[in-house]
């Protein structure tokens, strides 16, 4: 059972983990250092722990101690009660939820030992996906639309960071992801073995999805582009297919989100069904 600990000193340097969690460019640079993510409401903390990940601590105000009370009864980790003001002076915000929990992360799996796992037949391949809201709602979507796993280029958002798992609700937890070293050059690692890799772009040289029917595809890499840019003219090189979403009234693309939502779709509709490969 947790320790259950009052706290009223805002630089008490046991709420270290959750101090300047405003601060975008200083998370990004402490999280993957020191090894946490922060978890923020209680299905989020609930799910993060379902999946695996030790708990460090929690950070709580005193009405989610009861609310929280069977996640306090199975962990070791401590858990800080502070007021509403103390913990929006340490955060830097309005905790609205009321519970953060700080998380170890776990090793990451490389690209290959992903790709290997028995099973994996469907996989995301993001560009340069910087936005923390977009890796959210595209890792939602992948988990609840079936996809296998995640590929990340070097250059991609955290999906650990606070805002990208309060977007996903925690679905970032449910798609095993990897980073990509070396980019595109990778790509051929994901073509090796035996993903198609299948671009989505607006171009008007690309092939409906609908005609691809890439959820006739044994396997399939749907490459996705940062919002605005899209793809980069190397991404697009390596690719096999160029596939677009048709669309009407004059519309030229969907955010990546919603783009990436109906794309899963395709992929993975009818999913048992096995057929050939699309062509360069």
């Amino acid at each position: 059972m947790a320790d259950i600990i009052t706290v009223d000193d805002p630089d008490d340097p046991r709420l270290s983990d959750y101090t300047g969690l405003t601060d975008v460019e200083l998370r990004r640079r402490r999280e993957p250092a020191e090894g946490l993510f922060i978890a923020e409401g209680e299905k989020v903390i609930r799910r993060a722990e379902h999946a695996g990940y030790a708990m460090r601590s929690m950070l709580l105000s005193a009405k989610w101690v009861d609310v929280m009370r069977d996640v306090i009864d199975e962990v070791q980790a401590p858990v800080y009660v502070v007021s509403p003001a103390l913990a929006e002076r340490v955060t830097g915000y309005h905790v609205h939820r009321g519970a953060l929990a700080s998380m170890a992360r776990k090793p990451l799996p490389t690209a290959a030992e992903l790709l290997a796992r028995p099973g994996t037949r469907r996989i995301a391949v993001m560009e340069a996906v910087n936005d923390h809201t977009n890796i959210g709602a595209i890792f939602r979507s992948a988990a609840a639309l079936g996809m296998d796993a995640v590929l990340l280029s070097p250059d991609c958002a955290d999906p650990l960071y606070r805002r990208s798992v309060k977007v996903s609700m925690g679905a970032v937890f449910a798609v095993p992801y990897a980073r990509l070293e070396n980019w595109p050059r990778d790509l051929e690692t994901v073509r090796a073995a035996g993903f198609p890799v299948l671009a989505l772009t607006p171009d008007a040289k690309a092939v409906p999805l609908d005609e691809v029917a890439p959820h006739r595809l044994d396997r399939a890499a749907l490459l996705l582009g940062a919002e605005g840019d899209g793809l980069t003219p190397q991404a697009l090189r390596a690719a096999d297919t160029w596939v677009r979403i048709p669309m009407a009234h004059d519309v030229d693309s969907l955010n990546v989100g919603a783009a990436a939502a109906v794309a899963f779709y395709a992929v993975t509709a009818g999913r048992g069904e096995t057929g050939g490969s699309p062509t360069r």
